[in-house]
Protein backbone atom coordinates (compact mmCIF):
# COMPACT_ATOMS: atom_id res chain seq x y z
CA UNK A 1 0.00 0.00 0.00
CA UNK A 2 1.20 3.77 -0.49
CA UNK A 3 0.17 6.71 -1.36
CA UNK A 4 -1.46 8.62 -4.72
CA UNK A 5 -1.35 12.39 -4.57
CA UNK A 6 -2.57 14.98 -6.50
CA UNK A 7 -0.31 18.32 -7.50
CA UNK A 8 -1.82 20.99 -8.67
CA UNK A 9 -0.07 23.69 -10.45
CA UNK A 10 -0.61 27.33 -9.70
CA UNK A 11 -0.41 28.23 -13.22
CA UNK A 12 -1.38 26.30 -16.56
CA UNK A 13 1.09 24.84 -19.05
CA UNK A 14 0.85 23.57 -22.84
CA UNK A 15 -0.67 25.49 -25.20
CA UNK A 16 -3.61 27.89 -24.57
CA UNK A 17 -4.99 28.10 -28.29
CA UNK A 18 -5.85 24.42 -27.55
CA UNK A 19 -7.87 23.74 -24.22
CA UNK A 20 -6.69 19.87 -25.00
CA UNK A 21 -2.84 20.62 -24.66
CA UNK A 22 -3.16 22.38 -21.31
CA UNK A 23 -2.36 20.71 -18.14
CA UNK A 24 -2.36 21.85 -14.41
CA UNK A 25 -2.12 18.79 -12.71
CA UNK A 26 0.12 15.67 -12.26
CA UNK A 27 -1.29 12.40 -10.48
CA UNK A 28 1.74 10.39 -9.15
CA UNK A 29 2.33 7.40 -6.37
CA UNK A 30 4.64 6.85 -3.76
CA UNK A 31 4.99 4.54 -1.21
CA UNK A 32 5.82 7.02 0.97
CA UNK A 33 4.22 9.88 -0.49
CA UNK A 34 6.17 12.56 1.85
CA UNK A 35 9.38 10.91 0.49
CA UNK A 36 8.10 10.84 -3.60
CA UNK A 37 7.17 14.85 -3.45
CA UNK A 38 10.22 15.71 -1.84
CA UNK A 39 12.12 14.07 -4.86
CA UNK A 40 9.62 15.52 -7.41
CA UNK A 41 10.55 18.81 -5.57
CA UNK A 42 14.15 18.14 -5.33
CA UNK A 43 13.82 17.90 -9.35
CA UNK A 44 14.28 14.05 -9.42
CA UNK A 45 10.66 13.07 -10.67
CA UNK A 46 8.03 13.09 -13.57
CA UNK A 47 9.22 15.82 -16.83
CA UNK A 48 6.11 17.82 -16.96
CA UNK A 49 7.13 18.40 -13.00
CA UNK A 50 10.45 19.47 -13.62
CA UNK A 51 9.01 21.47 -16.59
CA UNK A 52 6.77 23.17 -14.11
CA UNK A 53 9.94 24.05 -12.24
CA UNK A 54 12.14 25.17 -14.75
CA UNK A 55 9.55 27.64 -15.73
CA UNK A 56 9.09 29.01 -11.77
CA UNK A 57 5.50 27.73 -11.31
CA UNK A 58 4.77 26.38 -8.05
CA UNK A 59 2.64 23.56 -7.18
CA UNK A 60 0.66 22.47 -4.14
CA UNK A 61 -0.09 18.73 -2.86
CA UNK A 62 -3.98 19.43 -3.20
CA UNK A 63 -5.18 15.62 -2.22
CA UNK A 64 -3.92 12.23 -1.01
CA UNK A 65 -5.49 9.03 -1.14
CA UNK A 66 -4.19 5.73 0.27
CA UNK A 67 -3.85 3.25 -2.50
CA UNK A 68 -1.92 1.34 -4.62
CA UNK A 69 -0.14 2.15 -8.24
CA UNK A 70 -3.48 0.79 -9.60
CA UNK A 71 -5.37 3.19 -8.44
CA UNK A 72 -2.87 6.22 -9.70
CA UNK A 73 -3.42 4.66 -12.98
CA UNK A 74 -7.41 4.82 -12.88
CA UNK A 75 -7.33 8.19 -11.67
CA UNK A 76 -4.99 9.27 -14.57
CA UNK A 77 -7.28 7.17 -16.89
CA UNK A 78 -10.00 9.64 -16.00
CA UNK A 79 -8.83 12.90 -17.33
CA UNK A 80 -9.67 15.93 -15.72
CA UNK A 81 -8.18 16.31 -12.48
CA UNK A 82 -9.63 19.22 -11.83
CA UNK A 83 -13.14 17.15 -11.15
CA UNK A 84 -11.33 15.78 -8.43
CA UNK A 85 -9.04 18.71 -7.19
CA UNK A 86 -9.76 20.57 -4.08
CA UNK A 87 -8.14 23.79 -5.23
CA UNK A 88 -10.01 23.74 -8.72
CA UNK A 89 -13.09 23.01 -6.71
CA UNK A 90 -12.34 25.91 -4.13
CA UNK A 91 -12.59 23.72 -1.27
CA UNK A 92 -8.65 25.58 -0.40
CA UNK A 93 -6.90 28.49 -1.39
CA UNK A 94 -3.31 27.84 -2.89
CA UNK A 95 -0.94 30.19 -1.23
CA UNK A 96 0.11 32.85 -2.95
Amino acid sequence: MGTVYLLHFLEPIGNPANPRAMAQHYIGWGLEAADRIAEQTAGAGAAIVRYVQAQGIGFVVAATWPGIRSLEQQLKNRKHASRFCPVCRREVTPPA
